[in-house]
């Protein structure tokens, strides 16, 4: 593969649209390490290598354990998460695998029991947020493997 653009250098205006859902979500109702759990398996389902990397490490960086995040992508059989955290695991996948046009009313109401409006807004927008960084980091590979947790905020 030939070198690409650095678009966090290069496209500085563009991104800055991005930084601004992360700037918003890092007030969120939403505990952060929920928010980051949620950016892990969004990136698995997606494939981004560079925010597999950055997630993992600030995971583990806040205490998460390695048991939790090396089954994640078999969350629906694990019994070591919260029903928090099931639902927000299953409305982040609805929101990243459209399969039916709209996030199926079980999984919806699942999330309406563990979610405020604020929050379930909240957990959508950083369902998108992160959505978006992936496509950027696979469109635009950065490097993977060196990110430093807590590096980028």
């Amino acid at each position: 593969m030939g070198q690409r653009l650095n678009i966090h250098a290069t496209g500085q205006q563009a991104m800055k649209a991005v930084y601004g859902l992360g700037i918003y979500l890092a007030k969120s109702p939403v505990e952060q390490s929920l928010l980051n759990l949620v950016y892990y398996r969004v990136s698995q389902i997606n494939g981004c290598a560079y925010c597999l990397d950055m997630h993992s490490k600030d995971l583990r960086a806040k205490g998460e354990t390695e048991q939790r995040l090396f089954v994640l992508d078999a969350w629906r059989e694990a019994p070591f998460y919260s029903a928090r955290e099931r639902a927000a695991l299953a409305w982040a996948e609805a929101l990243t695998k459209f399969s039916v046009g709209h996030v199926p009313d079980a999984i919806y109401e699942d999330a309406r029991k563990e979610f405020s409006e604020q929050e379930l807004i909240d957990l959508t927008i950083g369902v998108i947020t992160i959505n978006s960084y992936n496509r950027i980091n696979i469109a635009f590979p950065a490097p993977v493997g060196g990110y430093q947790p807590g590096q980028h905020g």
